[in-house]
């Protein structure tokens, strides 16, 4: 049995005063009734028990006293002791952020520098303690100043019980030589590259037989004295492409750059018929060098799909261009065409329907070549169906003339009717978007993985993914023309009626503004091809005439245009107009005809959006600006719609991307 020590035992006689209070008390009470004398006793000893436990309590609460003074003594002591001698740097501020306390070494960082009662933002660049506005959370960020880089840690310390009656304390943690080993870690991180001559077939057949080994040795010569420049590593692995190993540091100093090399490859003259133009895809922050190949070969896709001519540095999902300014080379050989229309074949022919969806509020172009592949659908007896959820006023014509075809009676379908339409064992055909959230209905991409893509619109970050079969050419004028050809390997005998002939007419004469935009030879063939089918090309211009609304709504939104850096038209669209995305569209093309004028962006109000379309004569890559506000689209065509935003708000950030793409492009500025 385990002993009492002598505190226990001491705490088991100690007076216990209401118990014993209460015993005496009855026992007093008790014996009054036969012997006072013994009742006055007890009386008596119960005075001496009060005396004696308000004695001990008194002594005790003296000593109690006597130990919390000494120990408040103590930690006053040995925190103001701690504070002083505290080996990090260590500043207290008030909720304005003036220095009101500091320990030594945090005077050291300041020599010299008068510090107290100054505001700390005022002694050091990038201190920014109003974003802390939760008292509750740990502050933590990252400064430099003179030559070294701290950490700062700290909280909010409450003082007393109103709001204001907050210090903040911060302590400095020096983490110059961390910042330096990381620095140095990036700067000798491996990446991994791709460069392609992008257009080494066109290259190679319009060089002459003497300056074909000139030219191609004079790109090898530049490409090798370039990366020289970084100490990368070069192999050159096919006729057309190159493997490239640098580290992160030379990669720094091509973006610092602009990639000159893309404007190097093209200056190159031996007498050659077009120029030279490079890809190059970019792979980095990989766990592996596999993944930065990985990466790069997916950026080199995103760059030819992007019509060449550029670099894409894929960091993760994170994606950053450089170049696209060139106009894309046109294919002349119908090689690809062919290929895709077999394939598409076999997928019409195994599928039990058809489902073909174009982008959100679906424009003429979208619409012929939806028509287009519906009736290569129908000419081998299966039926074919096309969503409209949302669409372009100006395609209202030709939908009521198509509806009332016998053929076309049940083929225009709403989305909902299509998510219940659509399962496994139907193909879906997307035309005129390659970007899922641009779909008119997104959620059928989920209910199939049967899905052909159709499409000219530059590549943008986003894209279908899962795909069966891809027809992605940026150099065509647009999607309409693209399945025109397709239809002439489709079916041996073509079944277009006037009217599907006149859709894709007009769909290519919408793309090319009248056959001027983006126009190449195979558009003059596919045309070519239509007319013999009975285009009549009056019919396909009555098919985009506007009523006198839209006339009037165009004029009012070209008077209050204005100009940018003399090159750029700017107009917004008055609010209530009917058809505004039909008006901002067609009043961005007009704005062209002005004299100067390289690009244009017209800007009205949707709903909850803003809608911004945005034209150019090729000189300027709108694609690329609008990419900077979430847009997309192709060289000379782009838009992008803005969420809660105010149009003021919108006009600024539009001015703001379009400097940056000047600075960006310092040749247009000088223009």
């Amino acid at each position: 049995m385990r002993k009492l020590s002598h505190q226990k035992i001491y705490r088991l006689f100690m007076p216990r005063v209401n118990l014993y209070t209460m015993i005496i008390i009855g026992l007093i009470l008790a014996i009054a009734q036969y012997n006072l004398v013994a009742a006055a006793s007890g009386t008596v000893a119960l005075a001496c028990l009060f005396f004696v436990n308000r004695k001990q309590s008194h002594q005790k609460t003296k000593e109690m006293v006597k130990y919390i003074e000494n120990l408040t003594f103590h930690v006053d002591t040995a925190t103001k002791d701690s504070l002083l001698k505290f080996p990090l740097p260590m500043v207290v501020l008030d909720l304005e952020g003036v220095v009101t306390w500091y320990n030594p070494p945090f005077e050291e960082i300041f020599e010299g520098v008068e510090i107290f009662e100054r505001a700390l933002s005022e002694l050091v660049e990038g201190v920014e303690l109003d974003k802390f506005v939760n008292r509750t959370e740990l502050i933590d960020f990252e400064i430099p100043y003179q030559g070294r880089h701290y950490r700062l840690f700290g909280n909010f310390v409450q003082t007393g019980n109103t709001a204001e009656d907050y210090m903040i304390v911060l302590y400095w943690v020096d983490n110059t030589e961390l910042v330096g080993l990381r620095t140095t870690h990036m700067a000798q991180k491996n990446v991994t590259a791709i460069v392609m001559i992008d257009n080494y077939d066109e290259l190679v057949q319009g060089a002459e037989d003497n300056n074909r080994p000139h030219l191609m040795a004079e790109i090898d010569r530049r490409i090798g004295a370039w990366l020289a420049t970084v100490g990368g590593l070069l192999r050159k692995y096919d006729s057309d492409k190159y493997l490239v190993v640098m580290d992160y540091h030379g990669l720094e100093q091509f973006k610092e750059k602009k990639f000159d090399i893309l404007d190097q490859i093209k200056s190159i003259t031996l007498e050659n018929k077009i120029y030279a133009t490079l890809s190059i895809g970019v792979g980095i922050n990989g766990e592996s060098p596999l993944q930065n190949f990985q990466s790069a070969r997916a950026a080199m896709d995103i760059a030819l799909g992007r019509g060449g001519d550029q670099v894409v540095i894929r960091d993760g999902e994170k994606l950053i261009f450089f170049g696209g300014r060139s106009q894309e080379t046109e294919k002349r050989t119908k090689v690809k065409p062919r290929v895709v229309a077999y394939a598409l074949k076999q997928l019409i022919m195994q599928a039990d329907q058809v489902v073909i969806m174009g982008h959100q509020f679906m424009d003429m172009d979208a619409l012929g070549a939806a028509v287009g592949i519906c009736a290569g659908v129908r000419a081998m007896s299966k039926n074919g169906y096309i969503v409209v959820n949302t669409f372009n006023p100006s395609i209202e014509g030709l939908l009521n003339r198509l509806a009332q075809k016998e053929a076309y009676e049940d083929t225009f379908i709403s989305s909902e009717h299509a998510i219940d339409l659509v399962d496994e064992h139907t193909l879906l055909v997307v035309v005129d978007t390659h970007r899922a959230s641009y779909t008119d209905c997104p959620e059928l991409l989920k209910k199939t993985t049967q899905i052909v893509l159709i499409d000219h619109h530059r590549r943008s970050a986003e894209f279908i993914q899962n795909a069966v079969l891809t027809f992605h050419e940026p150099f065509a004028s647009s999607s309409s023309e693209m399945v025109t050809e397709m239809l002439q390997y489709l079916s041996e005998k073509s079944n277009l009626s006037a009217l599907e002939a006149e859709a894709m007419y007009a769909g290519i004469v919408m793309d090319t503004k009248n056959f001027v935009i983006k126009t190449g030879v195979r558009t003059f063939e596919a045309a070519a091809y239509l007319r013999q089918l009975g285009v009549d090309p009056r019919a396909a211009k009555q098919m985009m005439q506007n009523n006198w609304e839209t006339f009037i709504a165009k004029t009012q939104t070209m008077k209050d245009a204005f100009i940018l850096h003399e090159q750029v038209a700017v107009a917004i669209c008055p609010d209530n107009v009917q058809n505004a995305r039909l008006v901002v569209a067609q009043v961005a093309d007009e704005l062209l005809s002005i004299a100067g004028i390289l690009a244009s962006f017209v800007l009205c109000k949707d709903g909850n959006q803003i809608v911004v379309s945005a034209r150019s004569l090729g000189d300027w890559n709108v694609q690329v600006v609008l990419e900077k506000l979430g847009g997309g689209g192709h060289m000379t065509t782009a838009g992008v719609q803005l969420n809660d935003v105010t149009m003021e708000q919108a006009v600024e950030h539009l001015k703001v991307v379009i400097d940056e793409y000047l600075q960006e492009n310092i040749n247009i500025k000088e223009a």
